[in-house]
């Protein structure tokens, strides 16, 4: 089955520059159905989050009414880039398969290579320069939070 719904990550991946949309797919599978597909919609939603992944695990999270995804596998049709890994790790999935990786995307013209890169600086280092700003009352919403009886732990 594996295969499957690989191929129909691919199949989305395939079609979906034809409705505007980026050339990425990605299914999520619970208990061998799936749960949630998605495409890229990046351009056509103006949204650059709307990667294939991260709608799809949105959906998929709705779906089953639970913003973790423990039980249930993403088959996308390419290796995913760093904002996906970092949804899919948060949603924490079972397992993740893949058929392209993050050269193949290169080659397409989709480099992620300079996140990569980027992640590993010390936030002041990054291109885009991201300071802290000391402030008195930074530390109150995490104390809030830790006080608060009906908090839903992450």
């Amino acid at each position: 089955m594996k295969i499957e719904f690989l191929q129909q990550a691919i199949d989305l991946a395939i079609e979906n520059p034809r409705n505007g949309g980026g050339p990425y797919g990605a299914v999520i599978v619970h208990n061998e159905q799936i749960l949630a597909s998605s495409a890229n919609l990046v351009a056509k939603n103006n949204d650059p989050t709307a990667h294939a992944e991260v709608l799809a695990i949105r959906l998929a999270c709705q779906k089953s009414n639970d913003f973790r995804l423990t039980d249930c596998v993403l088959y996308s049709s390419c290796e995913p880039c760093p904002m996906c890994l970092g949804a899919i790790y948060w949603a924490r999935l079972k397992e993740v398969y893949f058929a392209c990786n993050r050269l193949d995307a290169a080659k397409a013209g989709f480099d992620d290579s300079f996140i990569y890169e980027e992640i590993q600086l010390a936030p002041e280092q990054r291109k885009i320069p991201m300071l802290q700003i000391e402030i008195a009352d930074a530390n109150k919403p995490f104390q809030a939070w830790n006080t608060y009886p009906g908090k839903i732990p992450y």
